[in-house]
């Protein structure tokens, strides 16, 4: 790791396309999960200009017919979830509005061969419903353990969005961007230099006086986000580079779930196995096995057991255990890896099941995680669970 250095990250808004489709798709897991807290679920979204198409495949009880369709009701039911996702969200607009856009859903059941290999059966576990490499990170740079460039990347577009639906910024609309430069001296984050917001706004402000105003709002948010004496210089903040950005959202670019998983993450400064989160439950170890990764590497560093924690975990699908589990603590540890690789494994039971149960994902709370990061989240009662540090006595009591 080099001491001093320059590192960027990104977020996008919740109302950017590819997070809208996003929060439909957990919205969908939500639904499904509350009506049966073993559904599976696969569900891909796509929005454009007024339209929403959902695709996927699907298995719960009570909603589907014998030949595995949704019934009349659930389909009324998702459709309703989805316009409500976005309704939330704020959508009204010409191009593409939460009542008004053409909806098509082609979700249908399950593969019974996925099945077969997934369920837990007599003496089979419940196996992994696909095959990969998941990874954890945590750092000590910010009070949740994230990437100072993610955490600021996240708060920034959040203020800008409580501003939004406050309507003490009505002049915002959904579609954002943000993007952190920090300067990093002795490994630790001293400064930003550079700072970039791209934002979908109203009409009235598609003049020049109009981005006079949203570059000084806009400013506002960096000073209140940003550590005191952090801010770059004037030149070096740059709001809407473009000149306007009135066309946004699913008019302006199509949105597809799954494509910001670095901004789900750790925003580049962790590798990624690929997997996208959203959409689907939590036999998918693409999602579980990523979130206990997350739960175990923020632990080793909550106990003080390093400043950098990097964990991988890899499964086959069908298959109930991982095939591996690898620690780095990236020069900063004061316990050998090999001992946290063999310890973490005794705390959690690394199997979709127990992963499962551990951390409560059989449940409704996927939503909320499908904008502004999966990661560095508050924990509330089951939601955001892997954010909890409650191993921390537990693992320093496993390598004292």
């Amino acid at each position: 790791m080099r001491a001093s250095f320059l590192f960027t990250s990104e977020s996008v808004s919740e109302g950017h396309p590819d997070k809208v489709a996003d929060q439909i798709s957990d919205a969908i897991v939500d639904l499904f999960l509350s009506k049966d807290p073993y559904a599976r679920i696969a569900c891909e979204t796509m929005v454009t200009t007024q339209r929403i198409i959902l695709a996927g495949e699907i298995r719960c009880a009570g909603i589907q017919d014998d030949h595995g369709h949704l019934t009349p009701e659930a389909r009324k039911e998702v459709e309703d979830a989805a316009r409500a996702t976005i309704k939330r969200i704020g959508y009204e607009q010409a191009g593409f509005h939460w009542d008004t856009a053409d909806f098509a859903c082609h979700l249908h059941g399950q593969s019974a061969h996925i099945a077969m290999g997934v369920d837990e059966t007599g003496n089979k576990d419940e196996g992994a419903g696909d095959q990969g490499i998941m990874f954890g990170y945590a750092t000590d740079e910010t009070p949740d353990l994230l990437p100072a460039t993610l955490y600021y990347s996240h708060r920034i577009l959040e203020r800008m969005a409580e501003d939004r639906h406050s309507g003490k910024a009505p002049f915002l609309e959904p579609d954002a961007k943000s993007q952190v430069t920090l300067e990093y001296e002795n490994e630790v984050p001293v400064r930003a230099t550079a700072l970039v917001v791209s934002t979908q706004h109203s009409a009235e402000l598609s003049n020049e006086a109009g981005q006079a105003k949203l570059r000084d709002y806009v400013k506002g948010i960096f000073e209140e986000v940003l550590p005191k004496g952090w801010l770059p210089a004037d030149d070096k903040m740059y709001v809407n580079p473009t000149g306007l950005f009135e066309i946004g959202g699913p008019d302006g670019d199509a949105g597809l779930t799954g494509r910001k998983i670095i901004v789900d993450t750790y925003g580049g400064a962790a590798p990624h196995g690929g997997g996208a989160f959203s959409g689907k439950d939590p036999t998918k170890v693409d999602r579980s096995a990523a979130y206990v990764a997350r739960y175990l590497a923020k632990n080793v560093v909550a106990a003080g057991l390093a400043r950098r924690c990097t964990i991988q975990l890899s499964y086959a699908i069908g298959i109930a255990e991982p095939l591996s589990v690898y620690v780095d603590t990236h020069g900063t540890g004061t316990v050998a890896e090999a001992k946290l690789e063999e310890v973490l494994p005794k705390l959690v039971r690394l199997t979709p099941k127990g992963i499962r149960e551990h951390l409560k994902l059989n449940a409704p709370i996927y939503q909320k995680t499908a904008a502004y990061g999966h990661f560095g989240r508050k924990p509330e009662g089951d939601f955001f669970t892997w954010e909890k540090t409650d191993l921390v006595d537990k693992l320093k009591a496993a390598v004292a």
